[in-house]
């Protein structure tokens, strides 16, 4: 890969991991109540779903998405309902205590998760078109875009965590733990919007 081609996916990759999003806002939350090294199998799912994806749209599946229509609304429909399900969790835990005693998302589930989240698709589709060349290299170049989104993408999400984590010292405070968990609660529950516009 040519290196402005590189250095603009590596900007790329570096915008879509660091702006805030389903995954990002989830990540957070995960600091928050578990910390950062119980967080750690979430955030590496990610990537890893990531690089399916790829595979998966690099191989045909972004064409069947232009195509059909309908596809692209059940991919939001179900991610908007999973994030409706972990929102209305994080809301209804009266005390953060609640919350800590549940568990983790796993490396599986963050994985999964990639599949019903709009936002991924369109950074795997728009990586595949915008960085892989017509003929000759398609698989040398594919294999570049699947590390840089590991070698960006996870540290960009790790500062997520970080600040998560970084929170936990603020709940111990009375009345805190509830507030933070309502905020991220209600944050979780807005990141739907950004499968809709």
């Amino acid at each position: 890969m040519e290196n402005s081609l590189l250095l603009g996916l590596v900007s790329y990759v570096c915008v879509m991991s660091i702006t805030p999003g389903p995954n990002n806002v989830m990540l957070m939350s995960s600091g928050l109540l578990f910390g950062f090294r119980r967080t750690c199998p979430h955030m590496l799912g990610i990537p890893l779903g990531m690089i399916a994806q790829l595979w998966l749209v690099a191989a045909g599946l972004g064409v069947l998405f232009a195509m059909e229509p309908g596809l692209q609304l059940a991919l939001k429909a179900a991610g908007s309902l999973y994030l409706l399900w972990l929102a209305a969790r994080l809301w209804r835990a009266a005390e953060m205590e609640e919350a800590r005693a549940s568990r983790p998302i796993t490396l599986l589930q963050a994985v999964v998760f990639q599949f019903v989240n709009p936002k991924a698709w369109l950074a795997a589709a728009t990586a595949i078109a915008a960085f892989t060349p017509p003929g000759g290299g398609y698989l040398s170049h594919l294999l570049v875009i699947c590390l840089v989104f590991v070698a960006v993408g996870l540290p960009c999400i790790a500062i997520w965590v970080g600040f998560g984590a970084a929170l936990k010292p603020w709940l111990r405070r009375p009345g805190v733990a509830l507030r933070i968990n309502r905020a991220m609660a209600a944050l979780t529950g807005l990141t739907i919007i950004l499968f809709w516009i």
